[in-house]
This record gives C-alpha cells, sequence and structure tokens, in this order.
C-alpha cells in the first residue's frame, strides 16, 4: 500500500496537462518529463526493452516465464491528464481510515467534498482516500492507471513464482485530447491484445464506448455602428442562439444516462461579426450518431433559409467509434478480466462507457483493448479523489490477468 501511495504521488505532482490547441505531438514539452522519469523507474525494477520513442510513447517488456505458449498480452495507459483544470502544483491531500462523511478540501477556501453530493465515495468508508486541496485536479486520470501498472510489473518481477507469459506495457501521451492513440504503432507493440487501466469505480470492466465527433458551428455576422445598426447590423451573438435552441433540449449531457446520447455545447466565443459554438457529439448507437450528425447540418440548412443567405456554417469531424464492433469477436479477454476480478473478490460491473478511451481506437486499428477501473472519481476537476484500496486492488487484477491468461493456454 505505501509503495501504491508514494509511487502514485510522485506521478501526480510532475504536471503533465495537455494542450487541444497545439498541434504539436506531444501538445505540452511538460509530459516528457514524467516520460522521462518513468522510463529510468521501469529500468531500475528490472523491465526489458524499455524505449521512449520520439513522439512520447514509452514502452517495455516482461518477458515470459512459462515453457508453453502463451498470447503476449498488454497494458496502457496515459500519462497526460485533462486540459479543463489546473493539474499544476498538485498538493494531495491523505485521508485514513474515512468516516463516510464530507471531507474538507480546503479550509480557508471552503472548498468541501460533499459526501451526499458525491455519494459515491460513501462505498469507500474505512479505507485512505486521496483528495486535491481544492485548487487542482488530483491526476489519478489515469496516473492511478500508470501507477497500477507499474506496480504490477514490479510485483510479478519480485514473483517470479507466478506464472505469466510476455507482456507488453505502454504509456501514451495526449489521451485528453483524443490524440492519445494516434502513433501508437501496433505491429511494433506486438501484442495480441491489451487492456487499458483508464475507468473509475472498483469493478469497471467496458467494452462499449460512444461514438464520437466534434462539430465547429460558425455564424457569421455584420457589424455597424449601433447608432446607426437599424436593419444593417447583424448580430452573430444573438443567431447563435438560434442554432442552440433548435437542438433538442434535453440530449445534453446533464439529462442524459446509459446509452442516451447528447449534444454537449463545450464551448462558445466570439463577437458581433463572428461567434463560434464548439459541440462535441456522442451516442452509443452508430446509426443514432450518423443522424444526430445530419440534424444539426440540417439545422445549419434550415437557418440559412429562413436568413435568406449563408450565415451559418458547420465543420464535423469523427473523433473515434464503439469498440464493441473489435471487441465482440474476442470476448474470451473481456471474460478473463472478469475472473481476474472474481478472483479477488470484485463484482464485475460491465457497461459502456460514457466516453472513449484509447483503448477504443487501438481496437479499430487492430489491437482489442477493453477498459478496466483505475480507481479515480470525479475526473478533471478539484473534486476527484481515489481510493488507495482501489489501486491496491487494480493492481492485483492486473497480475491475476496474466497469471489466467497464462494457465488457461497451459490447457490448452
Amino acid at each position: 500500500m505505501q509503495n501504491i501511495l508514494d509511487r502514485f504521488i510522485s506521478y501526480i505532482t510532475v504536471d503533465t496537462q495537455s494542450d487541444p490547441n497545439n498541434p504539436a505531438f506531444p501538445s505540452t514539452e511538460k509530459q516528457w518529463v514524467l516520460a522521462r522519469l518513468l522510463e529510468q523507474e521501469l529500468q531500475e525494477i528490472g523491465l526489458s526493452d524499455v524505449m521512449l520513442d520520439n513522439n512520447c510513447y514509452l514502452t517495455a517488456t516482461l518477458p515470459s516465464n512459462v515453457m508453453h505458449k502463451v498470447p503476449t498480452i498488454g497494458f496502457v495507459a496515459h500519462i497526460d491528464t485533462s486540459p479543463d483544470f489546473s493539474g499544476k502544483n498538485v498538493n494531495p491531500q491523505i485521508h485514513y481510515n474515512y468516516n463516510g462523511g464530507d471531507i474538507v478540501l480546503n479550509k480557508e477556501l471552503n472548498i468541501l467534498l460533499d459526501a451526499t453530493y458525491f455519494d459515491d465515495i460513501q462505498q469507500y468508508k474505512g479505507q485512505t482516500i486521496i483528495t486535491t486541496d481544492g485548487t487542482t485536479l488530483l491526476g489519478a486520470d489515469d496516473k492511478a492507471g500508470v501507477t497500477e501498472i507499474v506496480t504490477a510489473m514490479e510485483y510479478l518481477i519480485q514473483h517470479p513464482e507466478i506464472e505469466h507469459g510476455e507482456i507488453r506495457i505502454c504509456f501514451t501521451p495526449d489521451e485528453e485530447v483524443g490524440k492519445g492513440a494516434h502513433k501508437f504503432d501496433v505491429a511494433a507493440f506486438g501484442a495480441e491484445w491489451a487492456y487499458t487501466l483508464d475507468g473509475s469505480q472498483i469493478g469497471e470492466l467496458e467494452y462499449e464506448n460512444f461514438n464520437a465527433a466534434s462539430a465547429v458551428v460558425t455564424v457569421q455576422g455584420k457589424n455597424v455602428h449601433p447608432g446607426y445598426a437599424k436593419n444593417k447590423m447583424v448580430n452573430a451573438i444573438l443567431l447563435a442562439q438560434d442554432f442552440i435552441k433548435g437542438l433538442p433540449a434535453d440530449e445534453i449531457p446533464e439529462k442524459t444516462t446509459d446509452y442516451q446520447g447528447f449534444y454537449h455545447l463545450h464551448d462558445i466565443h466570439g463577437d458581433v461579426e463572428k461567434t463560434t459554438l464548439e459541440y462535441i457529439v456522442r451516442d452509443h448507437d452508430l446509426e443514432k450518431f450518423e443522424d444526430r450528425k445530419k440534424c444539426m447540418e440540417s439545422l445549419v440548412s434550415s437557418l440559412n433559409q429562413n436568413y435568406k443567405e449563408t450565415v451559418f456554417s458547420i465543420e464535423i469531424k469523427d473523433q473515434y467509434f464503439n469498440m464493441k464492433e473489435k471487441i465482440a469477436p474476442v470476448m474470451h479477454i473481456v471474460d478473463i478480466a472478469a475472473e481476474a476480478m472474481k478472483k479477488e473478490n470484485i463484482k464485475p460491473l460491465i457497461k459502456a462507457i460514457r466516453g472513449g478511451t484509447d483503448g477504443s481506437q487501438l481496437s479499430y486499428m487492430g489491437l482489442p483493448c477493453p477498459n478496466i477501473f483505475a480507481g479515480g472519481h470525479n475526473f478533471h476537476g478539484k473534486y476527484e479523489y481515489v481510493p488507495l484500496e482501489s489501486m491496491k486492488r487494480a493492481t492485483k487484477v492486473i497480475v491475476n490477468i496474466a497469471e489466467i491468461t497464462a494457465n488457461k493456454y497451459k490447457q490448452v
């Protein structure tokens, strides 16, 4: 437990925020700092083939310790943190023997982790909870996953009596800005399948995710002096509201759950002359996903007809697709993960991800890659936390997957 705690804190105190507005790869130089620290650590614990490539992908190998043939499997996590909230100067708070009530994150700023509002935390009563100090995110997304993979590899090296085949690991940059798998070399990685450690609550096991697209709506106005604006000014800010109101009001993140898709307006900026709306579009069902994109395009066309000129324009870009299509033919890899959890007395919570992971893109690149819990909650904000015990048990799940896979192929 102390080893996991110390390792996790050493990672989260390194600022690795990615930048969605920088086309460079990785999008921030500071991601290299943690990558190089990890490179050295992987060498020190005894992994082979440790390589940090020119794109900030760090890979390593744990060689097989059995004589029979076992498929090479992989474990993947990302080193960057969300650009949505500060990851600089993370000051973790350790709350031992959590009593089940509210947690004061920052007394001076009156910031409270309300156990009624964030009621998931109550299931961890009696455990050690790691939180922020209320001024930054924590970085459990996904440095908890990184911690668990490194610790599991170290444990397997220290316990050679546990049989396993060859294991490959990879730590990726820029997952939070949707580029985590863009330069991943699946062929060089050489695994038959892999698992991302990037889920939330203990027990999560996911092989379905959203189909995803980004949409940028541009509204073109005409700016003239307001004193002479009669029948001349076209206020793009006001017209933008017509587009916002034209989409289904209840199909937004805060009003949807489970398999329900949404339109999410996450940024709006501009002035009278030009206003831009930035959306993400999500749906698990591919047909409904395509319908959502068509709905936005149709709304743009309809509004332009109303104004009798091209005031609105839209650019839609697909981001990733539901990995279920690629996982379904190889469901035994999900079954192995479920068995690994049950061996640790964890009930698998098999559900669809309301988001995406590197695994969704990797699955379409030829590396089937379900997602496993890393233990954190309330990602991307100051209320983020992770129970230390969840990290320990995720570490054991990795070890169990390695052992179960080796034993299954021993019987073939």
